[in-house]
């Protein structure tokens, strides 16, 4: 079964083409990764997916329904969810607070039991309080949850974030650029931890600059270059394809 379908996806800033007809298909269960030289429209294509950025044609498909026009915050209710290249926690809240935030999108206490913090909302907050604790075990840093997020290490930032996305139960993970800035250690961590959520039933599509990170637990990979998609396949055709080498190495002449 294809989770989502992405339908000759064009995105033009002005004069400037940041995607044209990039279309793939996406298997529930599955890994897929991004990749491409800088400025190949990858982080744009992100944004298309999500609803931050308006597609200039083509159509987006998420469980067979069209989401092209949705705005962000339906297109989480639906199940899809991500993170950014940069790092966006609330630096100020406590690790645990930030995953409670998370879960906003299924939680069903509005202002006013939120402002009499009657039985209801009580027992909800208690509700999610656990499970942010659950998210935090997946992620691995569980022993931090009453730390400032501001006072994590780098790889322990970026373990967070995948624990809001995790809070607010996706059926689609949009990663972009999780090992950047790791260390091998980090980097093999944040891999399985990738790993485990697909075990969970979670698909997921990364894009990554590391190319041990993208072979190593990639399933299908689509290649960009200058916002079109130029190659797609496993880790082992896109390896050996002629157009993914000079797009990366150039061409001699």
């Amino acid at each position: 079964m294809y989770l989502l379908e992405v339908r000759d996806i064009t995105k033009h800033f002005g004069g400037i083409r940041a995607l044209e007809e990039v279309r793939f298909r996406v298997k529930e269960g599955s890994i897929m990764s991004i990749i491409g030289p800088n400025g190949a429209g990858k982080t744009t294509l992100f944004n298309c997916l999500t609803g931050i950025t308006k597609t200039t044609k083509g159509n987006i498909f998420f469980l067979d329904t069209e989401i092209t026009a949705l705005k962000p915050h339906n297109i989480v209710r639906l199940g899809i969810a991500r993170t950014f290249q940069n790092i966006r926690l609330f630096k100020e809240m406590s690790v645990i607070e930030n995953v409670m935030v998370s879960q906003h999108c299924r939680t069903g206490s509005g202002l006013v039991a939120s402002v009499l913090r009657n039985n209801v909302f009580k027992q909800e907050e208690k509700t999610i309080r656990e499970k942010a604790l659950e998210y935090l075990e997946l992620s691995g840093i569980e022993d931090f949850a009453e730390v400032t997020a501001a006072n994590l290490s780098y790889g322990s930032q970026k373990r967070l974030e995948i624990a809001r996305v995790i809070a607010t139960e996706p059926r689609l993970i949009l990663l972009d650029e999780p090992t950047a800035g790791m260390n091998p250690q980090e980097t093999l961590e944040m891999m399985g931890l990738i790993k485990n959520l697909q075990g969970l039933g979670k698909t997921i599509i990364l894009i990554e600059h590391d190319m041990k990170v993208v072979m190593g637990i990639s399933e299908n990979i689509v290649v960009l270059d200058h916002g079109v998609k130029i190659a797609e396949g496993t880790p082992e055709d896109i390896r050996k394809n002629p157009l993914v080498i000079e797009a990366y190495l150039g061409k001699e002449h």
